[in-house]
């Protein structure tokens, strides 16, 4: 932002030093960046972060002058005079948009003479670097950089229909804008159209077809609000950044619309003459939005509070003046705290934090003593954090690398596997408004596409044996609502299926080791599906889904165009935080030594793995160490039986009382093998 000494000058008594002024503006955060003399003026070029929109015109930046070294503003008060006839019976104003548009208001004037501004209003915009156009345009122009507002004059002969009408774009609708460019909008911009076609885009660029030209007699003058997201998409999607899109993305004061709107008039009446028609058309969505009793919070600053955050005790009466000084009004006071509503124009102070800053910038970071001793404690870390470290950490023992890719990705990427998609009972996809990198423009369902895409990069740079994990939300569709998210744990393998089987399971036990994890039913084969639907499968943890997981098909691997086999896995990590163990219960190991058994059981092909385990467990009881599959199925319809298959695992047995005998042993495994005969139907094999 830069601002003219000469014209800071108006509203403020500056120091008569150019360093000082300077110098004392970088303490307190408006950072120089370099300053110039412009014949009998002064240049100064200041940092303003998007935090503080208000310091975006000569009124703000003196607000701050004044704060800083006690000087009065001086703040124009425009009154212009109304002597035609109403405005309402001369044109109207629709906005079928307010979501985009809280605020629209429009001022006419009628029998201006358009020519060439004073030398002083040209002087002032050429050291701000802005060309001057003709006197009605570079007042607009002169009030945005005074005040921070955008404003716009129309040629209000040109607006056909005589009427303004604030709404969305209709998709490839044609707009030629004010630098004689046609643009082809796509529906999700604000547009200003008369009645047949836009000739504005909205916070953005005014239109070449109602340009004020030499020819202009009446003008139309509008002064707005407009939604901060929707005037950055469309500045980014056409490429058409402007000094008011530029305010409009960061934020205006809605309070100052009115006075920007009276202080426009009031120069172009000034200069150009006319004659001003009576009253205003003021279309208010939100008339008390951001003002004193009903829309702003009262922020509470406890005096303790302050030395607790600074290091230093600032006296009550100074921190007081200091914040009515920046515009707060003061609500309560007492000898606790003080109670303050922050200005329309401050929008980035909503809490305590925020108050403390501006005492500390306007007091003086300088007076703070660098030796200073905070009463800082350590904090505790959340538990969803204390298990994401453990997480990183056991992957990272397991061989794995984190990933970070982006939450955005190419719509083919976007439906190639969804396992929440049933989650919350919506299902498609959600799209951004522009594409983060590429044709990147949707928010993924699933991070396994994504680490698949890596993985595919990794192979095309002859680095075949990578090893991937990634933590990153998903994005599931809601009906009506903002979307869920979910955060996960994605991973990618070159090994096959029973290798990320035990990545899991080692997980879940490091994790949640008192934890019930169960198989669930794989999901049947589905034509172009990613997952192999005979080597995949889901777990469930304490009942509860907990990921999906498995070999990438042919069809899968054609897709990603993969050259190795590759298996994946995606986890929720809100049903594995939950079930997580951060502090441990521990007890004693036997001091006896295990009895180990192999049993080789003929059951039906459809038995799975987890409830010959389960029974196993149930009938063995308390001895049971450990059952453990041994990998060796045996089919064969002439020995076993048509649609029968055998299955041999191992039971590992213990006692903490004594070395369990021959005979407790068999005991045991006597009531596992009558538990599988008589639940599922099984028979000992010899």
């Amino acid at each position: 932002m830069i601002v003219s000494t000469d014209w800071l000058a108006d509203y403020v008594e500056l120091p008569k030093s150019i360093e000082d002024l300077t110098e004392r503006l970088t303490l307190a955060g408006l950072n120089l960046e370099e300053f110039h003399a412009v014949g009998d003026d002064t240049a100064i070029d200041l940092e303003v972060t998007s935090n503080r929109p208000d310091c975006l015109g000569h009124i703000g930046v003196a607000r701050e002058i004044a704060v800083l070294f006690g000087a009065k503003l001086k703040k124009p008060q425009p009154q212009p005079a109304g002597r035609g006839r109403s405005t309402e019976t001369q044109t109207s104003v629709t906005v079928s948009c307010p979501d985009l548009c809280p605020r629209y208001t429009a001022r006419l004037i009628k029998g201006v003479k358009i020519g060439p501004s004073p030398a002083w209003l040209q002087d002032r915009l050429k050291t701000l670097g802005v060309a001057t156009i003709n006197n009605v345009v570079d007042v607009t122009n002169y009030v945005m950089m005074e005040i921070g507002q955008p404003l716009h004059a129309f040629d209000f002969a040109k607006l056909q229909g005589g009427k303004i009408i604030v709404r969305k774009a209709v998709a490839d609708e044609p707009f030629m804008a004010i630098n004689h460019k046609e643009y082809k909008l796509t529906g999700d911009e604000v547009v200003i159209a008369d009645a047949n076609r836009p000739v504005a885009l909205g916070g953005v660029m005014g239109g070449a077809d109602t340009e004020v030209s030499d020819a202009t007699v009446d003008v139309l003058v509008e002064a707005a609000d407009f939604a901060p997201l929707a005037i950055r998409a469309a500045a980014r999607r056409h490429a058409l950044h402007s000094p008011s899109s530029y305010r409009f993305e960061r934020g205006v004061d809605p309070e100052s619309i009115d006075w920007a709107s009276r202080r426009c008039c009031e120069l172009i009446l000034e200069l150009a003459g006319g004659e001003l028609q009576e009253g205003v058309i003021d279309v208010n969505h939100q008339p008390n939005e951001r003002t004193f009793d009903e829309g702003r919070d009262h922020i509470k600053l406890r005096w303790p509070s302050i030395e607790r955050l600074l290091g230093i005790a600032i006296p009550a009466d100074d921190v007081r003046k200091i914040l009515t000084d920046l515009g707060c009004t003061e609500t309560h006071n007492c000898d606790k705290c003080v109670k303050v509503v922050p200005p329309t124009w401050r929008a980035d102070l909503s809490r305590e934090c925020d108050l403390i800053e501006e005492v500390a910038r306007i007091y003086g970071y300088d007076k703070i003593p660098a030796a200073t001793t905070l009463p800082i404690f350590p904090s505790a870390k959340r538990r969803e954090d204390v298990v994401l470290d453990q997480v990183r950490a056991v992957l990272i023992g397991a061989g794995f690398d984190e990933a970070y890719t982006l939450s955005a990705v190419e719509p083919e990427l976007a439906d190639a596997f969804a396992p929440w998609s049933g989650a919350v009972g919506v299902s498609g996809s959600l799209s951004t408004g522009m594409a983060v990198l590429r044709r990147a423009n949707v928010l993924r369902q699933s991070v396994v596409p994504s680490l698949l895409a890596c993985r595919r990069t990794n192979e095309t740079l002859s680095n075949p044996v990578v090893e991937l994990f990634e933590i990153a939300k998903v994005y599931l569709p809601r009906e009506g609502q903002l979307p869920a998210e979910k955060r996960v744990l994605a991973l990618s393998s070159g090994g096959g299926y029973l290798e990320m089987k035990g990545v899991i399971e080692g997980l879940v036990a490091a994790i949640a080791p008192a934890a019930e994890l169960t198989v669930a039913p794989a999901r049947g084969p589905d034509e172009g599906a990613l997952l192999d639907g005979g080597r995949s499968a889901g777990y469930l943890l304490g009942g509860i889904p907990l990921c999906l997981f498995g070999e990438v098909s042919k069809a899968g691997r054609e897709r990603f165009d993969l050259r190795g086999a590759s298996s994946v896995a995606e986890l929720d990590l809100g049903v594995l935080v939950a079930a997580a163990e951060l502090v441990r219960t521990t007890k004693p190991l036997s001091n006896y030594p295990p009895v180990s058994r192999d049993l080789n059981i003929v059951v039906d092909e459809v038995t799975p793995w987890a409830a010959i385990e389960t029974a196993a467990r149930k009938a063995g009881g308390e001895l049971v160490e450990q059952i453990a599959f041994t990998d060796d199925t045996f089919r064969d319809a002439k020995q076993l039986g048509e649609g029968k298959k055998s299955v041999v695992f191992r039971v590992q047995l213990r006692s903490t009382a004594g070395t369990l005998t021959s005979d407790q042993a068999d005991a045991v495994m006597g009531r596992i093998v009558a538990a599988l005969e008589g639940e599922l139907g099984g028979k000992l094999r010899a």
